[in-house]
Formats: C-alpha cells, sequence, structure tokens
C-alpha cells in the first residue's frame, strides 16, 4: 500500500475512535450548534427523514454517546468532517450545544475520512457510493488497489459501482429514489435503449431477471461485434483503474497508431482530466 492509502486508513482509525487521550486532537469540547456547517464535499446527499426523526429522539433520551469530528474553518465557525446526521439530528432534538473533536485535517483528508465513514457504515445509496469512489480516485493520488485494501471492498465491486455512472441521469434519479435496484442497473448498462427500458421496469414492476433476458440478446451481438484483443482490454483496464475514468483504446487497421478515448459523466469529471493535463 503506498503512502496516500496508508495515510488514508490510520486517518479514519483515527477520526473514529473514541479513545479520550491528552491528545490536543482528541479532546472534546461543546459547540454552538450554530457556529457548525456541513462538509461541501460530504458524499451522502440523502437523509431519512424518518431515520433523522429517530435518532433525534434517542439523542433528547440519551443525549450524543459519539462526538462528532470537526475542524476549524475560522475564528466563529467550524466543519463537520465526521457525523453530519448526529449534526442534523441534534437540531431537529433542540440542542443548542454539541460534542465536536476539532481536528487538523487539509481538504484532501476531510474528503478521503468523509467518504469511508459513509462507505464503512453503508450509509451511501448505490448512486451515492459510485460518484464517491470516483471522486476519491480522480482527486487524489490513489488507484482501485489502493482504495479496495483501505475500505475493504474488491476491486471489481468499486468498478462495477463507478459502471453505474454511465447510464442516464435519469436513471441514477431513479435508482436514488428506490425504485429501480442495483441489479435492474446493472443490466442496463451499455444497453442504448436504457431509459425506456427503466420506465417499462418501473411501470411493468419487470423483475431482474426478465429485464437481463430483455437485454442479453443485445449485449450478446455488441460483444461478437467488438471483441477486443485480451491485452488491449487489460491495457484499458489498467488505464482506467489508474485514472478513475472509464477508457477505450482504439487501433487503425495496420496496428501501427490509434487513439485513447476517456469518458466522463458530468462537467466535474471534465473539469478534473483538464486539471491533470496541465500539470
Amino acid at each position: 500500500m503506498n503512502n496516500s492509502s496508508s495515510k488514508l486508513g490510520r486517518g479514519l482509525t483515527s477520526l473514529l475512535s473514541s479513545n479520550t487521550s491528552n491528545s490536543p486532537d482528541r479532546t472534546f469540547k461543546l459547540i454552538n450548534i450554530s457556529l457548525i456547517f456541513a462538509n461541501s464535499h460530504q458524499p451522502r446527499k440523502n437523509f431519512g427523514k424518518d431515520e433523522l426523526q429517530d435518532l433525534a429522539a434517542s439523542i433528547k433520551s440519551k443525549g450524543i454517546l459519539q462526538p462528532i469530528v470537526v475542524r476549524k474553518k475560522n475564528e466563529d465557525s467550524y466543519e463537520i468532517i465526521v457525523g453530519e446526521r448526529r449534526w442534523r439530528a441534534a437540531q431537529i432534538a433542540g440542542l443548542h450545544e454539541i460534542p465536536a473533536l476539532v481536528k487538523e485535517m487539509n481538504n484532501e483528508e476531510v474528503i478521503q475520512a468523509a467518504l469511508i465513514e459513509n462507505i464503512q457504515r453503508a450509509n451511501l445509496n448505490p448512486v451515492e457510493e459510485a460518484r464517491a469512489y470516483q471522486n476519491i480516485l480522480t482527486n487524489n493520488n490513489v488507484n482501485y488497489e489502493n482504495l479496495s485494501e483501505v475500505i475493504g471492498k474488491s476491486r471489481s465491486h468499486i468498478s462495477n459501482m463507478i459502471r453505474l455512472l454511465e447510464l442516464d441521469k435519469k436513471i441514477l434519479d431513479y435508482i436514488e429514489e428506490g425504485k429501480i435496484s442495483m441489479g435492474h442497473a446493472r443490466a442496463l448498462i451499455g444497453v442504448p435503449n436504457a431509459l425506456n427500458l427503466a420506465e417499462e421496469i418501473i411501470n411493468k414492476k419487470l423483475s431482474v431477471r426478465e429485464i437481463e433476458r430483455n437485454t442479453s440478446k443485445f449485449k450478446k451481438n455488441k460483444s461478437k461485434k467488438y471483441s477486443k484483443d485480451p491485452n488491449i482490454l487489460d491495457l484499458e483496464k489498467e488505464l482506467s483503474e489508474k485514472i478513475g475514468l472509464k477508457t477505450s483504446i482504439h487501433f487503425n487497421d495496420q496496428g501501427a497508431s490509434g487513439s485513447i478515448t476517456l469518458y466522463y459523466s458530468n462537467l466535474d469529471q471534465l473539469d478534473d482530466i483538464m486539471k491533470r493535463l496541465k500539470k
């Protein structure tokens, strides 16, 4: 594991530890809740109302059992690193102060910590998880192998999750809303009429097996038509894992020259690619 991934793993362990040693960055303090702000890099975007209400009721009854983790933004405000759900529930519960650990962390460490905490606690929906993986692979010196070791997920799992982002935004919305399952979504990847099929899944309540049967013929024909040399596929995989984006390598008829295509699913990813090229 390289230095970046080692730092990533150690950072999360340190953040989530409940050890209250005399180390300065492990000292709990009560902070006025109005001085604390959400982390703009938080990968989790959806917080269920019922879930927050249940947690708020628990906080009213038992208090906050584990402090949140924050960093100081300026003299009068703090940004959440870990614990946004507790912070939101504490506001619902009517708390004016919340216990917190104040840590010194840079932006990269904050992004990594928020991501890994959510993944390890299974707090993310599939689309949030996929975007979080892609974010950390694109914006940090971390590859698939490093990330796999740190979060305890296989490289194939990470790769399959990121492939979800190839789907139409409307389909991604359906996944986040729970209208179609991960099994349905996987079957739709690479299918030209995927959005129409997604709407059929919802309207006709099609099973995963039914949609797989519907798409299997197309995928088989596509596989035969566009079959590539295994060595090229290995190169594509290696390059994709290195840069955190889907890639495709094409040779001309003579095989002496060709092209490499990078696929991005939103403008943020395009900006990231341009920043890398300018370095």
